[in-house]
């Protein structure tokens, strides 16, 4: 039988005397001679640790029947109702967290114990992964080197949103160059800049550099609780949580996207995980399993555990080690119509925000000619974004923002506007076109914004040289340099800025050689 609790369903499951949550519709199978109101007392002595629940019983039959006491049926009657199996829909609008109860003592000490030799016996070989089977005196007393904790916290910071696959390498690099805290805090943000290059949101590595920076200039120990760890520029719950178990054995819970998969169905909980009530319980919940002996052990277990068994479209159940504690597994079982995976529920994702940018990558050539040029001093302009918001602080080339799906005149148009009030570049004074083309598209995915970028070649010859570009500038004036090809090659950009000079590279060898220089010239002239 089930109950309708708000938006989740408690069924009520005689072959494992407890309450599981199926999913937003319920169909509650009873004897017409059921009383709903015996029900109750069952469903609240089940959430004897919750709040109290308001309740309001919407009954419906399947043939519309009213639902009131009858007398008692002939047996051929009673034959056909058992058959029809009609049901009783119950719903019980909740006053409290009815489908978040806490983890039994018996629950929590076999989910630790099996999930901690699992992963003792499967973890994955990782560089930042250390594990202190035999504890040496300093982490007996509980004080874990600085150097661990760098290395958890560049690991963590890495992780964000990005596969391990892909962060080993990067790990891998920035350690060899900034082995330890100080060595990071040293650093300018462009070096770092260069060196997340690639591995996306972009701002974790300004924290990561501010942070050193701030904990260097505040004496150079590693804060070892979890409340200093959150004063520290860019460390967050998450991270501060990771870094005080794994480092410094301080028995306190991660949550990520993984943990709160785990949770979820181990405790076939069907609320929104993104609202904030939900998100606290989860926390509660992730605190209760928790191993006290080794919590760094027992954190990394359980986000492996998600990114490897527990997987959100495909989960290895029959390799999982807690599936007899989970919930939504022994739902599944019971009821097709339920799958592991239904959990946790699904949110709906905010819609990207649809930009169009115009992207004119400006070379620059001493020769008159773009072969001629190539084999010369000349050099690409390159832009420094602002130091907040998107992409802070990183190069790019010159770009304006289009209103939609732009036409090559308005695009030229627009970014002529951009040049000439940005870097005095006036095709018209004091710079000649030697080649101009429209290169092709190309859509750039962020989290939220889908930006389509119209790609274009501007080579430019400055008939007063460079003294042009470097003459003097207003106070304000945006940072940007020259960049030879080499240097580009080697510099850090991000991945949607090095798709763009693999456009232009790619033009240049496949379609410039098939125009004669003399159309070349004179298509572009009139520009």
């Amino acid at each position: 039988m089930s109950l309708f609790v708000g938006e989740s369903i408690i069924q009520f499951q005689p072959y494992c005397n407890c309450l599981v949550l199926v999913g937003r519709t319920c169909y509650l199978n009873l004897n017409l001679n059921s009383r709903v109101d015996q029900l109750l007392p069952q469903h609240q002595k089940h959430h004897s640790q919750s709040q109290s629940l308001s309740t309001v019983l919407l009954f419906s039959m399947m043939d519309n029947a009213e639902v009131k006491k009858k007398p008692k049926p002939k047996p051929k009657a009673k034959r056909a109702r058992e058959a029809t199996k009609r049901s009783v829909v119950v719903r019980v609008e909740e006053g409290g967290g009815g489908d978040m109860e806490d983890f039994s003592t018996d629950e929590t000490l076999k989910i630790r114990a099996s999930l901690l030799q699992w992963y003792y016996d499967n973890q994955r070989l990782l560089p930042w992964r250390i594990n202190h089977h035999d504890d040496d005196e300093n982490d007996a007393q509980g004080q874990a080197s600085d150097a661990r904790a760098y290395a958890v916290w560049v690991s963590e910071v890495m992780l964000q949103q990005t596969r391990v696959l892909t962060v080993v390498d990067y790990y891998n690099r920035w350690m060899d160059k900034w082995p330890t805290l100080h060595h990071l805090a040293l650093a300018s943000q462009e070096e770092v800049n260069e060196m997340w290059a690639g591995l996306g949101y972009y701002r974790r590595a300004r924290f990561l550099l501010e942070g050193a920076k701030m904990i260097v200039e505040g004496g150079g120990e590693f804060p070892k609780t979890i409340s200093a760890l959150r004063e520290v520029r860019g460390i967050g719950d998450y991270t501060a949580g990771a870094i005080a178990s794994i480092a410094f054995k301080e028995a306190v819970p991660v949550i990520d996207g993984n943990v709160v998969r785990v949770i979820a169905r181990l405790k076939a909980i069907s609320k929104n995980p993104k609202e904030s009530k939900t998100i606290k319980s989860f926390w509660k919940l992730a605190g209760q399993l928790v191993d006290p002996c080794r919590p760094g052990d027992f954190n990394q277990a359980l986000m492996e555990l998600g990114a490897t068994i527990c997987t959100p479209l495909s989960p290895s159940c029959i390799a999982c080690p807690v599936s007899d504690q989970c919930c939504a597994l022994s739902v599944s079982r019971h009821h097709r119509s339920v799958q592991v995976t239904d959990y946790p529920t699904k949110v709906v994702k905010a819609k990207q925000r649809q930009d169009f940018s115009a992207v004119c990558v400006v070379e620059i050539l001493e020769g008159l000619d773009i072969q001629e040029g190539a084999q010369r001093n000349n050099g690409f302009l390159l832009v420094k974004r602002p130091d907040k918001g998107l992409l802070a602080g990183l190069w790019e080339f010159p770009s304006v923002l289009v209103d939609g799906e732009a036409d090559l005149a308005t695009r030229r148009e627009a970014m002529d506007h951009y040049l000439k009030k940005s870097f005095k570049l006036d095709t018209e004074e004091n710079c000649s076109i030697i080649l101009r083309e429209d290169v092709g598209e190309y859509v750039h995915i962020f989290t939220h914004i889908r930006l389509k970028m119209y790609v274009e070649l501007l080579v430019l010859h400055l008939k007063g040289g460079m003294s042009i570009l470097y003459g003097k500038q207003d106070e304000e004036a945006m940072a940007w340099k020259c960049a030879d090809g080499k240097s580009i090659e080697n510099m850090g950009l991000t991945s949607g800025v090095r798709k763009v000079y693999n456009m232009i590279q790619k033009f240049k060898q496949n379609e410039l050689p098939l125009k004669p220089r003399n159309t070349r010239r004179k298509s572009t002239s009139r520009n």
